[in-house]
């Protein structure tokens, strides 16, 4: 706050009241609360309902004749941005919500804030002037205060001439009650010199006895009247103003003349300790008013420190941004919700809250438009692959053709996502033309038809044979598993239509078949590994880490040949029965390469226990 508002905004007079009837009864700073210091006062504000009434107001206050109040100003400041804030995010979430881009929106001017600012400069530039003119008022008024004071003590230093000089006395008593404004820095010491030679004028006047006693009466009823309103504000519910109309008793108390010499303490302290009373219920007031603007700054200052939070947070994705735009929103709420801070922390508050939340919002637009970016350069890449796709689809080069449908379909899991709207759109096209060509090539296949009837033929013969294993009791059905699955596997394809069915028949017979006889041939094979590992290590040397290193390179490549084809069933199409039978095919394939991979850790496990 700069001096010439805070100035203008106090209402400076003259020092604490001091009894005009005696030098007995100085008041001292702490007896009475004056007008010497500003004094924060609670006003109840109106209510505005928009912007533009704030601004309405606010010419008023311009254009008019009254003195700009600068918590007025302040008020409809702070009512203002409230608003304009409210309505820019408002306008921005529309947007959002109607599809825009959080990262393209702009601003758009305001009017009405062009006009508030405006009418602000007008009122800044109003309060100046009038504190200018202020300031040579005090000072004019100073020297005329000073003047009448050299009056009255020559007045006073000339007792034979005490009753002639009275109605001039007068005279000057009413021109200094007339005086209002001086510099607050002098109002003490200007008023406590001229109370003294006031009380020495009245120590010398020699008046009759008559209109002296009737003076001293006259002044005793005007006092005792401002005693009995001072000790009814007691009563008074509104504190504030309790406060104002003590003060001015106060002006009137001592600008009435004295009473008589053995009444005025009595008087005075009557005064004075009505005034108590009232000037503790303003202090103690504004005590709890301060203290619940400490309450709302610490709890301002608590989400301040939450907004700010979330403001430097790591967020990655855009789910958690949404998750953290409502956090954020839910503290803007509850910052609605509490009422000022201080008036010296209120506007910086404000600002730093207000700065977390802009950091936040920016953050969440760049985070956005970063994603978008990327989008867009996935969603080319994957368009530049769905068009190699599709001109490959009707090729006959078979296997070259086979080759890089496969590597275009790597590639395609290696780019990052795309909208998915966009994203469903391209990987139908990708897919089609993949099995366009896929087809394509099976149906190529058919003019070995007769072969394929009798690889069915000779495969169901084999079928049969393994079925017949299940219900025999011989020792060697383990050796004629193995040669009949053999013999199988070396037979070529059979009629495509066929192909699911046999296939369903032979791995359901083959799967009863190890159920049956609890074949578990990794036990076996690992069993003979550990019984030959003793021999491998006997040959000493580095025997034991030239099988190890084997072991692991074979592991390493189990593990890529398992990741290629779970890379592969990504890009069948289960729809089909195609699809569905060869997915069963690589699923059995995989599971016995893990199987593979599982014993040769195992071994790798009992090379280390050696």
């Amino acid at each position: 706050m700069d001096s010439q508002e805070n100035t203008l905004k106090q209402e400076i007079t003259e020092q604490t009241v001091t009894s005009a009837d005696s030098t007995d009864n100085k008041i001292t700073d702490t007896d009475v609360a004056t007008s010497e210091q500003p004094v924060k006062e609670e006003v109840q504000h109106k209510v505005y309902n928009n912007k533009k009434e704030v601004v309405e107001r606010l010419k008023e206050i311009a254009h008019s004749d009254e003195t700009p109040q600068k918590e007025e100003t302040d008020y409809l400041k702070t009512v203002f941005y409230k608003m304009h804030f409210a309505e820019r995010e408002a306008a921005m979430k529309a947007y959002i919500e109607a599809g825009g881009d959080a990262a393209t929106y702009k601003i758009t001017p305001d009017e009405e804030e062009e006009a508030f600012k405006a009418e602000m400069t007008i009122i800044k530039e109003k309060r100046a002037r009038l504190f200018m003119e202020q300031e040579k008022e005090k000072a004019e008024n100073l020297n005329k205060k000073l003047a009448i004071i050299e009056s009255i003590k020559a007045l006073a230093t000339s007792p034979e001439e005490a009753n002639k000089s009275y109605q001039e006395f007068k005279k000057l008593q009413q021109e200094w009650k007339d005086i209002k404004l001086i510099p607050a820095e002098r109002a003490s010491e200007l008023w406590r010199n001229y109370q003294l030679y006031v009380e020495q004028f009245y120590d010398l006047l020699k008046l009759n006895s008559e209109a002296r006693e009737y003076d001293f009466k006259k002044n005793l009823e005007i006092k005792n009247r401002l005693c009995e309103a001072a000790e009814k504000l007691a009563d008074e519910e509104d504190v504030i103003s309790a406060f104002h109309q003590l003060q001015k008793l106060h002006q009137e108390f001592r600008e009435t003349g004295p009473v008589a010499k053995e009444l005025r303490e009595e008087i005075w302290t009557r005064f004075k300790t009505a005034s108590t009373v009232i000037n503790k219920r303003h202090q103690q007031h504004f005590e709890d008013l301060r203290a619940k603007e400490e309450q709302n700054l610490q709890q301002k200052t608590v989400l301040c420190e939450k907004a700010e939070a979330l403001a430097e947070a790591e967020v990655k994705s855009a789910s958690e941004w949404e998750k953290a735009t409502k956090e954020i929103i839910a503290i803007q709420t509850e910052w609605k919700t509490i009422g000022f801070a201080p008036q010296k922390m209120n506007v910086k508050i404000f600002e730093r809250f207000r700065m977390a939340c802009d950091n936040f919002f920016n953050r969440k637009a760049e985070f956005f438009k970063a994603m978008k970016e990327q989008f867009a350069i996935n969603a080319e890449k994957k368009k530049a692959l769905v068009e190699q796709a599709k001109a490959l689809q009707d090729s006959t080069e078979w296997k070259s053709v086979t080759d890089k449908m496969i590597a275009l379909q790597k590639e395609w899991k290696t780019i990052g996502i795309v909208p998915k709207k966009l994203g469903d759109t391209l990987w139908t096209e990708f897919l089609a033309a993949c099995n366009h060509f896929f087809e394509a090539r099976n149906a190529a296949n058919v003019g070995t038809r007769n072969e394929e009837k009798a690889n069915l033929e000779a495969k169901r013969d084999i079928i049969a044979q393994l079925k017949a294993l299940l219900e025999t009791t011989e020792e060697n059905v383990q050796e004629k598993l193995h040669e009949l699955t053999d013999k199988y596997n070396v037979i070529g394809h059979v009629p495509f239509k066929e192909k699911d069915t046999l296939y369903k028949q032979y791995h359901e017979t083959l799967d009863a078949l190890y159920k049956q006889l609890n074949i578990n041939t990794a036990k076996k094979r690992l069993d003979k590994f550990k019984t030959n590992l003793k021999n491998v290590a006997e040959k000493g040397g580095n025997a034991l880490d030239s099988e190890r290193s084997r072991l692991m390179r074979r592991y390493e490549g189990l593990k890529q040949e398992i990741q290629t084809y779970e890379n592969n069933l990504g890009f069948l199409n289960a729809s089909s029965k195609k699809g569905n039978s060869l997915i069963d095919e690589i699923n059995r394939k995989v599971q016995k390469l893990k199987d593979d991979m599982n014993l040769v850790r195992e071994k790798i496990k009992a090379i280390d226990e050696q």
